[in-house]
């Protein structure tokens, strides 16, 4: 059913909300992407990017998501992004980027 809120100056809006609680859209705060299982899983596809593969590495620690990226893109030998938490590396380097970060991290390689 819908509810008239007062908003602090005196505007009012229409809300729809089937339950009670928050009502507005402001839920609680985001997970972060680093929050999960412990393991950094990389991967590896080619879907959104015209064809294109791209190595993804997920799960690593958000505060060196910058400086992660930096030294695989060096030991690639390629260019590469931080999107949403997640590390994209051009091509298919998942062997050497599991192995690289075997050494810091518990890594399984997903995906076929």
């Amino acid at each position: 059913m819908g509810r008239i809120r007062r908003q602090g100056d005196g505007n009012a809006k229409a809300v729809y909300s089937t339950d009670g609680g928050r009502i507005d859209g402001r839920g609680g705060p985001a997970p972060s992407p680093g929050a999960g299982d412990g393991v950094v899983r990389v991967s590896r596809t080619s879907a959104g990017r015209r064809g294109k593969t791209v190595t993804l590495v997920t799960g690593l620690p958000p505060g060196e998501l910058g400086a992660i990226a930096k030294e695989l893109k060096r030991l690639c030998g390629s260019g590469g992004a931080v999107k949403d938490g997640v590390v994209e590396v051009q091509g298919d380097h998942r062997d050497a980027v599991a192995a690289h970060l075997g050494q810091r991290f518990r890594v399984k390689v997903a995906g076929g």
